[in-house]
């Protein structure tokens, strides 16, 4: 029974949490949603949740009066909401088959697991809300945002059970959870975009122009970074039946050139739309990444 506890939690390594235990997960560009106390929001203490009326009395700030309720009964009264004490959070893990590409002891997509699994400790151990959709041409599975700890295991397991299926299609994934959520929140997208990118910008302005606040995790094997192979080699495309017999040696400099072109339309696309790009090399530790990652949030 410990070992097999153990193996439920293993994208929860103790030792990778406690190193990033004493950081708070930070939003940015949050519209609302965000903790009472904990966060600083940018709706100043007003939330879109409307509550009751009362009536006005000297003092009050008047950009809360009704003024429909005085067209109709000529007397002022001020709208005042309830402010909301929590977010909802929503990871997207790729489990296409490229995230199982491993140039070392960990592929992108075990690499992305304990990353999604981290951040949902993290939002959950703030008492915000987590959920999590796996997905590849299609949704695989899907876990509604929650605030109880249960969810964390809930999560960990539907990521033990995530296996590579052949082909991705973002774009219709992000355009599918732009229509879903009910509520704007924070949106975790885990992935190598090895897909249109054009596809990709069109459901990212969807999910931005919902009011979603969107962080890209781009996770990126370092040989795909660096393309250090050498001698005659024969790479197979690991979504498709495609090959290519080359000298690496020959190709690397244009290769490396389309890399960075690649990864600046990406970049741009995201800054454009405020949200945020974080390149993820898996030969990186993983309470680094998540450290650096946190460390930049709460300084923005």
């Amino acid at each position: 029974m410990q070992s097999e506890n153990r193996k439920k939690l293993r994208y929860l390594d103790p030792e990778i949490l406690q190193k990033i235990g004493s950081l708070e997960l930070v939003a940015g560009q949050i519209v609302e949603g965000l903790r009472v106390g904990m966060h600083k929001s940018p709706i100043h203490g007003s939330s879109t949740e409307f509550k009751h009326h009362r009536a006005y009395v000297p003092g009050d700030n008047l950009k809360h009066l009704d003024w429909r309720v005085y067209a109709r009964t000529r007397r002022y009264y001020i709208r005042l909401y309830e402010a909301e004490t929590n977010f909802d959070a929503t990871l997207l893990l790729d489990a296409s088959s490229s995230m199982r590409y491993s140039s070392h002891h960990i592929s992108k997509m075990e690499y992305a697991k304990y990353l999604a699994a981290c951040m949902a400790h993290l939002i959950v151990k703030q008492q915000d809300s987590v959920g999590l959709a796996v997905f590849d041409d299609k949704l695989r599975s899907y876990i509604e945002a929650k605030s109880s700890p249960s969810v964390i295991r809930d999560i960990a397991s539907a990521l033990d059970q995530a296996q590579p299926e052949p082909r991705t299609n973002i774009e219709a994934l992000l355009h599918d959870f732009a229509g879903r959520l009910r509520r704007r929140g924070i949106v975790l997208l885990f992935s190598d975009l090895f897909d249109s990118v054009e596809g990709f910008i069109k459901g990212l302005n969807h999910l931005r122009y919902c009011g979603h606040s969107v962080t890209v995790f781009h996770v990126l094997d370092p040989y795909e970074l660096t393309f250090p192979f050498q001698g005659a080699s024969r790479f197979k495309s690991l979504e498709g039946p495609d090959e290519l017999l080359t000298d690496p040696g020959r190709i690397r400099k244009a290769y490396l050139s389309e890399l960075e072109k690649y990864l600046t339309v990406v970049r741009k696309a995201c800054a454009k739309v405020g949200a945020d790009h974080v390149l993820v090399d898996t030969s990186r530790p993983i309470d680094e990444t998540l450290s650096n990652y946190l460390i930049k949030r709460m300084r923005g």
